[in-house]
């Protein structure tokens, strides 16, 4: 049973899709115009099958989910929101999931929440110290909500060219177009200091006791390898890297039955933890 609802966190709406009973997994999307958290995992939610509680909220400023009152979005307001929306639901234990700005907000959830986050995994991830913005990430953020800059965006995001469909475009474009007046307020230029907002200090990282898996393209062009993986390595106490080669930004579109493979497995190992 797949559902969509509303949970006031602080005040605020926060739009969640949830399915399954069992363990409790957080799933929190990247950072993209037109992202939801329904758009980034349902079809992830629908193959995990049953046997998990997984809870994908739309962040704030993204879908369902509006800014607060007086916020302009950012990682402490989103892993303040994450830990809120769990604690609404009364869930005092579950896993991360995140991707992209999620993968930062849920390293730094699982610094804030030690007791709560039994284990993460960090898909094509942000957050690691002194990552540069990338020129793919600029342009994504910079997007405009029409199929041109659908198609532009699609295009940086994963490897398999082929992928960029006109039925995958034309959908994009509606959910940027449904989205634009918040997203255009969330990453103004100039979009440097945004990607130094979802850096996380040596300091957090070290916080983090849950096991992480990061799961990582090589041909990632959004958050390469080399600057986003890899130096999280030296900075994790239990961390495991699997780079997939002939991937992008989006492994779960890419891989899908490889990363839902790796999911599970990273998941399993924490039940009873």
């Amino acid at each position: 049973m797949t559902a969509l609802r509303t949970v006031t966190v602080g005040n605020s709406p926060v739009q969640v899709l949830e399915s399954g009973t069992g363990p409790t997994v957080l799933m929190l999307h990247g950072s993209g115009p037109g992202t939801t958290g329904s758009g980034a995992w349902a079809t992830t939610a629908r193959a995990l099958g049953g046997s998990w509680h997984l809870v994908a909220p739309d962040q704030a400023g993204f879908g369902g989910t509006p800014l607060p009152a007086g916020t302009r979005g950012g990682l402490r307001l989103w892993t303040e929101q994450a830990a809120g929306l769990m604690d609404a639901l009364g869930i005092e234990d579950y896993a991360v999931v995140g991707h992209s700005m999620g993968g930062a907000v849920a390293l730094a959830l699982a610094a804030a929440r030690p007791q709560q986050v039994t284990r993460v995994v960090a898909v094509s991830t942000m957050g690691a110290p002194g990552a540069p913005l990338s020129p793919d990430l600029d342009a994504i953020w910079a997007a405009p909500a029409d199929p041109l800059g659908a198609r532009d965006m699609l295009s940086r995001l994963v490897h398999d060219q082929t992928l960029v469909t006109d039925s995958a475009v034309d959908a994009r474009a509606t959910a940027m177009r449904a989205g634009a007046a918040t997203f255009a307020s969330v990453f103004p230029p100039p979009r440097a200091r945004w990607a130094d907002d979802l850096t996380l200090s040596a300091r957090t990282l070290a916080a983090v006791r849950a096991p992480v898996l990061l799961v990582h393209g090589a041909q990632d062009r959004v958050t390469p390898l080399g600057t986003a993986a890899l130096p999280l390595l030296g900075h994790l106490a239990d961390v495991r890297l699997h780079v997939l080669g002939r991937c992008g930004h989006v492994p779960a579109l890419e891989h899908p039955h490889e990363f839902r493979h790796l999911l599970s497995c990273h998941l399993r190992q924490g039940r009873g933890h």
